[in-house]
């Protein structure tokens, strides 16, 4: 359940870049650490990686949503879903480290499952083997469909068991 508020989403815009490079470059805290760069030249670096991932991201994909999750309002977030007739891609789903804990990642991730459950489709998802959230993708029934070296790229199949309660 999402607590302390609201959730909605809206398509992004142009006028969202400057509040996707903030939110990309928050999921790059823990490397940041790893580096003694200077902070002028860590945020090059963000901007590039941030232009390449957004670039490639607008180009490769069919039937995209990409979204800015807002929280009562405030940008908190993105939610990127490539949809197609027997699959439903989730490409990206990322939070400001402010909005992390409240349920809201789960609730958006549980209505894509709902979504793809009514249209008969699979859900699939590239997560990199050592991130956390793997073994909640398990739990929702996400199978490794493949291994992607760092990444693992999983399916959920069209009704996947959620293993946590055993509901479906």
């Amino acid at each position: 359940m999402i607590k302390d508020g609201q959730i909605a989403l809206r398509s992004i815009g142009e006028g969202d870049l400057e509040f996707l490079l903030l939110l990309y470059a928050s999921t790059r805290e823990p490397e940041k650490a790893m580096v003694a760069w200077p902070d002028e030249q860590w945020d090059q670096f963000m901007r590039m990686q941030f232009s390449l991932q957004h670039a490639q991201y607008m180009k490769n994909y069919e039937n995209p949503s990409f979204d800015v999750i807002l929280v009562n309002g405030v940008p908190a977030g993105r939610l990127y879903v490539n949809r197609k007739a027997d699959d439903c891609r989730l490409i990206d789903i990322a939070l400001l480290p402010e909005f992390h804990g409240r349920g809201i990642a789960g609730s958006l991730i549980g209505l894509l499952l709902q979504e793809a459950d009514e249209n008969g489709t699979s859900v699939s998802l590239h997560v990199e083997k050592n991130n956390p959230v793997r073994d909640y993708y398990l739990r929702l029934g996400f199978n490794v469909a493949e291994d992607k070296g760092v990444y693992d790229f999983m399916v959920r199949p069209v009704g996947g068991k959620d293993r946590r309660s055993g509901a479906v």
